[in-house]
């Protein structure tokens, strides 16, 4: 996999979507993640250029920074319930535009934030794509859970076939912590024949607040391929 392609390919992406989306007065749900830094700046310049009025709602810390750090105007859910467009990135998309979402660790938000959109539009490269969820990304499905319930939820992953594991932090002791104060499992499925029904079962164990399956919410993805397209998947 060459680094330089795959970037090239990020922003070639987020480029591409937000030329196509970003309208006048609008709305915007702004993801988390690599990807979403070049819609950001992307989104910046054509509101710049175009003096387009543009309100931005964050689904992490991460995007709350970039909107304060490009200028660009903050608002909240609470005043803004109904979003015109959401642009985020993703794990994994398959064939049918269902997503793997959460490695940066902000499914629950990112999922809230999608579900009160009119549109959510993917921007990812090339190497995100697959026939099905679990082909190509290995880190497994993340799963958002209270801190108190996370050993019994993970037997319980285990009798669903899943491989889990606590996703520990990088730079301090201990787990991992999303922005909601809560521990994140990532789980292997393998392949998942059945996105729908697994995402059923996650979400009955208590305790599990959210899994990052989002299934049936992308209208659109923006696919940056190695020879510096955008291929558009709807």
């Amino acid at each position: 996999m060459d680094k330089d392609l795959v970037e090239l390919g990020k922003k070639n992406a987020a480029f591409k979507a937000v030329e196509d989306n970003v309208k006048q007065n609008m709305i915007l749900g702004i993801g988390s993640g690599s990807t979403v830094v070049y819609a950001v700046k992307a989104i910046t310049e054509i509101n710049r250029n175009n003096k387009l009025n543009l309100k931005c709602i964050p689904t992490s810390f991460q995007s709350h920074q970039l909107i304060v750090e490009n200028g660009l105007t903050l608002v909240t859910l609470d005043q803004y319930p109904e979003i015109d467009l959401d642009i985020d990135g993703a794990d994994e998309i398959d064939k049918s535009l269902n997503l793997i979402k959460g490695g940066g660790g902000c499914l629950v938000q990112e999922k809230i934030i999608a579900s009160s959109s009119k549109k959510l539009v993917v921007i990812a490269d090339y190497t995100k794509r697959s026939e099905v969820l679990g082909e190509n990304w290995r880190n497994g499905v993340p799963i958002e859970v209270i801190p108190l319930a996370y050993v019994p939820i993970m037997k319980r992953l285990e009798k669903l076939g899943g491989k889990p594991v606590l996703r520990m932090a990088k730079a301090k002791a201990g787990p991992v912590v999303s922005d909601n104060g809560n521990f994140i499992i990532d789980v292997d499925f393998g392949k998942i024949e059945n996105p729908s029904d697994l995402n059923i079962k996650l979400l009955q164990i208590p305790g599990v607040v959210d899994s990052g399956l989002f299934l049936g919410m992308a209208s659109k993805a923006y696919i940056g391929l190695k020879d510096g397209k955008v291929e558009i998947l709807e």
